[in-house]
């Protein structure tokens, strides 16, 4: 084949009109300025929304596919928002500090914490949801994972006071509800029993309630499921139904010990 035929061959399987990369690489640049402008003690807030708001125009010629719908008002309802989202994240990064005995000050929550770092994102991304860009809060929370681990869907509905320990291997499913001080670890997955593509519409995700702790690597699945205030999930835990209040779920895993004799 040479190399017209070759250059043919792409551009008649390229199927997509609306898939343009600029966008992802646009909202990256657009989600870090966001960030810096909400905490960065050095960076400019006035200015920046300005830029902001030119940046957000770039995504919205990029993304804004539905001609019936003004996205520009997208951003003057958004932009009214981020106090509070940014009072919301402050007591997040709180309340980090005060579960983790590990963190040292709150500037290492904000600077160095990789939980808080997918919280915020996933609460700057939510309130786009709720407005209904489209793709861009899927793009932001995507960045957030590839550089955490943390994957939260920006659909989910978190309240406040929000703490991810570690942080690797987290899983927050789109209709998952997670309700005040709660507490989650490393590799804990909040996933629907199964996937299919009629469920779209349905709550598929489970309901934690408040000032529940989840132990590393517990997996809680399914939308009727419902995890009762001040409960404890042990590590490892595999739950598909509701758990009632005040209560504590553990795994114990059968441990076996080969000690080989001394020789000598």
């Amino acid at each position: 084949m040479d190399r017209i035929s070759i250059i043919d061959q792409i551009k008649k399987h390229k199927k997509q009109p609306n898939l343009r990369y600029a966008l992802k690489e646009k909202t990256e640049v657009f989600t870090n300025l966001l960030f810096y402008t909400l905490f960065d003690i050095d960076t400019e807030v006035e200015g920046n929304l300005s830029q902001l708001e030119e940046q957000f125009d770039g995504l919205v010629d990029l993304a804004c596919w539905d001609v019936d719908k003004s996205c520009k008002a997208v951003w003057y309802n958004y932009v009214s928002k981020l106090p509070k989202i940014l009072e919301r994240l402050n007591l997040d990064a709180e309340a980090t500090v005060n579960c983790d005995p590990a963190s040292l000050s709150i500037e290492e929550v904000y600077m160095a914490y990789p939980g808080f770092y997918a919280i915020a994102i996933y609460r700057l991304a939510h309130e786009l949801y709720l407005e209904g860009f489209p793709l861009v809060p899927r793009l932001m929370t995507e960045y957030a994972h590839r550089q955490t681990g943390v994957d939260i869907n920006p659909g989910a509905q978190i309240g406040d006071s929000f703490h991810i320990d570690h942080g690797t291997g987290v899983v927050i499913g789109e209709t998952a509800i997670i309700k005040n001080h709660v507490k989650i670890y490393q590799g804990v997955t909040l996933g629907g029993l199964y996937v299919a593509k009629h469920l779209q519409q349905t709550k598929r995700h489970p309901t934690i309630e408040d000032n529940v702790t989840i132990y590393a690597n517990a997996t809680i699945l399914g939308g009727e499921t419902v995890i009762g205030e001040n409960s404890v999930i042990g590590g490892n835990a595999w739950l598909t139904a509701s758990v009632p209040p005040n209560s504590t779920v553990f795994h114990t895993p059968e441990i076996k010990i080969k000690t080989a004799p001394n020789v000598s």
